[in-house]
């Protein structure tokens, strides 16, 4: 593979926040917590980090304080996706400048973008940046997916080093998989596919589950690149209903419950999100108690 940033798990980190701003103290609390059991890599100012709503100050800042703390011990994943090509590329010379080990960036939502469009985007990008850069399709999202015959042509870009999946399709896994080859790393997006994923030829998850359970995911990982597919497996089952929990309201919103109920700061969510309903809370908290993650 070319230019792999990271094989296993990597944690789409939440964002701590309070009404006052970022919380950079538990947000360093959280990093270490991450690291300490075991995480691949670490995702700042992705989907779960609320970037649609941090300022790009903010957004710019997260990601500065995450490759500071992590110090080189994980690969740091920058998330810089936006549906404006010129902003993205602002994130993405920020983040490079900062050392950050990788870009993310989703496709365009909203106004979306045709194949060509995306091709054109992502190349825009990928000329911009010093580091690798990782695409992001998640088509329940930004309501544009993006074919595999327009991964197979990005994949010749030197910098375009790997995808995450998350259309929850797994033809299109395969089909992308079968056209790019050893051109690309795939990652799942998708929790509760990820073994299946790596079956078919993936290289890990980037992961909302994570947050919760960073060693058992990575664990997860470690025995199937070992060869206990039937120990990975086994994981992802036990882990399932918690996955599905974390999906029960749009995330980030179960996963700021989540780490809140650990002791990982408050459970602030910046509007349009909403606190979780007391109903989904008590499922999520149900399972987390199930498998021991909270008393």
């Amino acid at each position: 593979m070319k230019n792999t940033v990271f094989k296993g798990y990597a944690t789409a980190m939440v964002t701590p926040m309070t009404t006052t701003g970022v919380d950079y103290d538990t947000l360093e609390r959280f990093i270490e917590f991450q690291i300490e059991n075991g995480i691949h890599g670490l995702v700042a100012v992705g989907t779960t980090g609320e970037s649609a709503t941090l300022s790009p100050e903010e957004r710019k800042a997260v990601i500065r304080f995450t490759v500071k703390q992590v110090n080189g011990r994980v690969p740091v994943i920058a998330g810089c996706g936006t549906n404006n090509t010129e902003h993205v590329l602002d994130f993405t010379k920020s983040a490079c400048d900062d050392g950050a080990d990788a870009i993310l960036a989703v496709t365009p939502y909203y106004n979306k973008a045709t194949q060509g469009g995306l091709i054109a985007h992502y190349s825009a990008v990928a000329d911009a940046s010093e580091k690798p850069v990782i695409l992001y399709n998640v088509p329940s999202r930004t309501g544009c997916n993006m074919l595999p015959d327009t991964v197979a042509t990005l994949a010749q870009h030197e910098k375009i080093c790997g995808i995450k999946e998350a259309s929850g399709n797994m033809a299109q896994v395969v089909e992308i998989l079968a056209k790019c080859g050893d051109k690309i790393d795939l990652y799942s997006g998708e929790d509760a596919l990820t073994v299946p994923m790596m079956a078919m030829g993936g290289v890990g998850c980037i992961s909302v589950l994570s947050n919760v359970m960073p060693k058992e995911s990575a664990q997860l990982a470690n025995k199937f690149f070992a060869g206990d597919l039937a120990g990975a497996a086994q994981l992802q089952k036990d882990m399932l209903g918690l996955v599905n929990a974390l999906f029960c309201e749009v995330n980030p919103i179960p996963a700021k419950a989540a780490v809140a109920a650990m002791g990982f700061g408050e459970e602030h969510l910046r509007l349009p999100l909403t606190p979780m309903e007391p109903k989904n809370r008590e499922r999520l908290f149900g399972e987390m108690r199930r498998l021991g993650v909270l008393k």
